[in-house]
């Protein structure tokens, strides 16, 4: 498997709502989520792999080496807890702006 097919399928599996999605406003942004490989190749075995997780104007990179047991598994775990992390930021953002604006 490609690590570009591997971010897709990840995106795909979080667009359409497989994981389980604990608040409102992840189900809300979960089609709205970008799982993009920033590696110098496609390769699962490159030597450097990373990955980026975006939201918005918000996104998370996460860096990982080829020699981590069960890498695809542990790319897609760091994924779904990344998108849940920039949900939150949103939420606490909108939440941030809206208190701003009421004063």
């Amino acid at each position: 498997m490609q690590i570009s097919e591997l971010c897709k399928m990840i995106e795909d599996s979080i667009h359409s709502e497989k994981y389980p999605l604990d608040q409102k406003l992840e189900k809300q942004m979960a089609s709205l989520v970008q799982i993009i490989n920033r590696s110098a190749s496609d390769d699962l075995k490159e030597k450097e792999i990373i990955i980026e997780i975006r939201l918005h104007d918000l996104y998370v990179m996460n860096n990982y080496t080829q020699n981590i047991q069960h890498l695809p598994g542990v790319i897609e775990i760091d994924a779904l807890d990344s998108f849940k992390m920039l949900t939150r930021r949103i939420g606490r953002k909108d939440r941030s702006n809206i208190s701003f604006h009421t004063h």
